[in-house]
Order: C-alpha cells, then sequence, then structure tokens
C-alpha cells in the first residue's frame, strides 16, 4: 500500500527546509518564482493531494483541453477579509469553481486582505497582478476598495458586494443568493400561525445581502403588521440576517428567561452546518453553494474569454428549510 506523501517528503527530495515548501504549498509568504515551481513540480510528480489551491505549471500538461489562458497568466486570485471556514458558504461554493475551472490549468490561490491593507486601498502583498487572469472577491464589503479593484483592468467577479444603493454601480460582475423570496415567504408563514409581531435582527448595511433580506422583511412587515408598528411587546419571531446572528439571538433571549420556539420563533439565513445541530435546530434558508460555484466559474471564465461583455448581475436559487427554532 502507498505511503501518503508530506510536506517533509517533498522538502527531503529537493533539500529544502519543510518551511519553504509549505509556503510554496500554501501560497503564503513570499519566494521566488522559480523556486516555487520546482516544489510545486516535485509536489506533483511524487502524487502530493493536499494543495490548498490548484497548482499550474505549463502549456505542456497533458490534463483536459488547452488552456484559454497565457502561461505567464494563469492565477485565479481569491480575495477575502476573513478566513472562509468550513461554516462559510464559500466553502462548498469553492470546491464546484475549482472543479469547473480545471480545464484552464490555472492556480487558484487565496490572499487576505489585512485591515491594513483595506484601510490603505492596497492589494495583498502575495497578489502578483502581472500573472493574474482574474479575481473573485469574498467578504469584500468595503465600497471603496471594492472600487479599487475595479480599476486594475483585471476580470473580476464580486460574491456579494458592499451596499450599492445610492452609490454609482461597481464595474464588475456580481453574484448574489436569492435574498428576498424565501423571507417573505417564512414571513407569510409566521402570519398565517399566528406569529405577526416580527423583527429583524442584524445590520442591514454590512452588505448588500443583508440589505436585500432587511429590505425583504421590511416589505413583508409592512403588509402583515403596520397597524402594529411601535407596539413595546417582544416580538412573536425574528428574521435573522444569518444563522450566526440568529444562534447569539437564541442564547441572548435565553438569559432573559425567554424560550425558543415557545415564546419566540427565530428564522436565520445561510443553512450553515451548525444550523442542523444547534439546540433548538434552526430554520433557516438554504444557499446552493454548488450551483453558486457553477455560477462563479461561468462568469469569471467568460469575462476572462470577453472583456468587452456588460456587466452582469446574477442570483442563484434559496430554499427555505424548516426546522424546531420555527416550532416544525
Amino acid at each position: 500500500m502507498s505511503t501518503k506523501v508530506t510536506i517533509q517528503d517533498i522538502a527531503n527530495e529537493l533539500q529544502l527546509s519543510r518551511n519553504t515548501v509549505s509556503k510554496a504549498i500554501n501560497n503564503t509568504g513570499v519566494l521566488a518564482d522559480a523556486t516555487r515551481e520546482k516544489i510545486l513540480r516535485k509536489a506533483a510528480e511524487m502524487g502530493y493531494k493536499q494543495f490548498s489551491y490548484l497548482p499550474v505549471f505549463d502549456g505542456n500538461s497533458n490534463a483536459g483541453d488547452a488552456s484559454i489562458l497565457p502561461v505567464d497568466k494563469r492565477e485565479i486570485a481569491i480575495l477575502t477579509t476573513r478566513f472562509l471556514n468550513n461554516s462559510h458558504f464559500a466553502a462548498m461554493m469553492l470546491d464546484r469553481f475549482q472543479s469547473e475551472l480545471q480545464h484552464l490549468h490555472a492556480c487558484m490561490t487565496i490572499h487576505r486582505i489585512s485591515p491594513a491593507e483595506l484601510a490603505a486601498k492596497e492589494l495583498p502583498s502575495s497578489l502578483n497582478t502581472e500573472h493574474t487572469a482574474g479575481i473573485i472577491c469574498f467578504e469584500v464589503f468595503d465600497y471603496d476598495y471594492a472600487q479599487m479593484l475595479c480599476t486594475l483592468g483585471i476580470p473580476l467577479l464580486f460574491v456579494d458586494t458592499p451596499v450599492t444603493e445610492m452609490r454609482p454601480p461597481l464595474q464588475a460582475d456580481r453574484l448574489y443568493m436569492e435574498n428576498r423570496i424565501e423571507i417573505q415567504n417564512m414571513m407569510a408563514q409566521m402570519a398565517q400561525r399566528g406569529r405577526k409581531r416580527i423583527a429583524f435582527a442584524g445590520d442591514k448595511e454590512h452588505c448588500q445581502s443583508f440589505h436585500e433580506r432587511y429590505l425583504a422583511y421590511k416589505d413583508a412587515a409592512e403588509h402583515l403588521y403596520q397597524s402594529l408598528r411601535g407596539c413595546p411587546t417582544m416580538p412573536d419571531a425574528f428574521i435573522c440576517a444569518n444563522d450566526f446572528i440568529a444562534m447569539d439571538l437564541i442564547n441572548a433571549l435565553h438569559r432573559l428567561g425567554y424560550s425558543v420556539p415557545d415564546d419566540i420563533w427565530i428564522c436565520g439565513f445561510d443553512d450553515s452546518q451548525e444550523a442542523s445541530y444547534f439546540s433548538p435546530r434552526l430554520t433557516s434558508i438554504h444557499i446552493h453553494g454548488q450551483i453558486m460555484g457553477y455560477a462563479a466559474a461561468n462568469l469569471l471564465m467568460t469575462r476572462i474569454e470577453e472583456p468587452s461583455l456588460n456587466y452582469r448581475t446574477v442570483y442563484t436559487e434559496t430554499n427555505l428549510i424548516l426546522r424546531e427554532s420555527t416550532g416544525d
């Protein structure tokens, strides 16, 4: 039975330090391009499987069709302001995104924008724009920073954006999950089941999706219970901007002596992994990460192939998942 190849094995073969090999495989720190390529070639040759991104070498690769990307410009850069862990909907989305872009023989790298870089409107030091074929942004919700990225002249896709109300539109493609329909569906169900005092929990200015979720709540609220505006009583239910706000709210309500769902119903958004095993299990709105990954790949690939396309805004389907936090 074959033995799993480790970073130390690759380091031994190349007579390099383990730290140097780790930098190349995990795309961290600074390395000469020749050193990075040598390490990635050796890792692929030895059958190393744990790349944090998809490595690429040259146009002679025999993996699938010829790439539309030039040999010296095959980095697909992911920019984010936070760590994208398995609880984030982007985790599953990126699996599908990477799979869809395999034929480009591209190297998918992740670059975290530090608070200092965000404030200074500077790119991460690890990003080399000369080698970058396209950029996809997650959790980049500073409008001025987003506008700076739009001036780079690099094919650019935002997965969710800063709030764009009353602002010039971003000159880039934009991908969102559908934020309104299922919130209004949930509120209609709540009202039919006697829960008509409904509040919204979350910062509607955090990002465009939170803003749209708030507007969906607000529109439904106007229709459902305008006569109850200003009522000082605790709401019957909360629509939350995401699951983690919902979980924090449930914990706070418990400390105040309220029971969920006996006293108050809670609905989150994202259908994170935690939603199904939190107590009580959380009603939420499911984002289809695989569908978003496919849509993201299509948007970025067509932008790379035809930079003059009109900018596009795409929404992917979401679905309401009923659980214990709304008495289901």
